[in-house]
């Protein structure tokens, strides 16, 4: 998703400086990818959040049944987050960037 949505800023750009654009028709394929984009993003962001919630009920278990056995899972749980975070964090920017490119 990420080279995706890289190649398609590219796009959106070559487009925007070419003169003999069809600029109605690029409104609205860009008002669809914005669309098709946000979808993503709000995917994306109900499974962070699912992860964030996961990891903390498993942080706050460890603490308060001192259950040692679940700390490979809140390690893995973290390591799975902070991947989940820097994606979400690059599609909420490039969205916000495309919604730029449509104004």
């Amino acid at each position: 998703m990420t080279k995706y949505l890289t190649r398609y800023k590219e796009y959106i750009l070559k487009c925007l400086a070419d003169d003999n654009c069809d600029f109605k028709q690029l409104l609205d394929y860009h008002r669809n990818k914005i669309a098709f984009f946000a979808h993503e993003r709000l995917v994306h962001l109900l499974v962070m959040i699912l992860f964030a919630v996961c990891t903390v009920i498993t942080i706050l278990a460890i603490v308060i049944w001192e259950t040692l056995a679940l700390i490979p899972l809140a390690v893995l749980l973290l390591v799975l987050l902070v991947p989940y975070i820097k994606h979400y964090y690059f599609l909420e920017n490039s969205v916000q960037t495309l919604y730029k490119y449509y104004d």
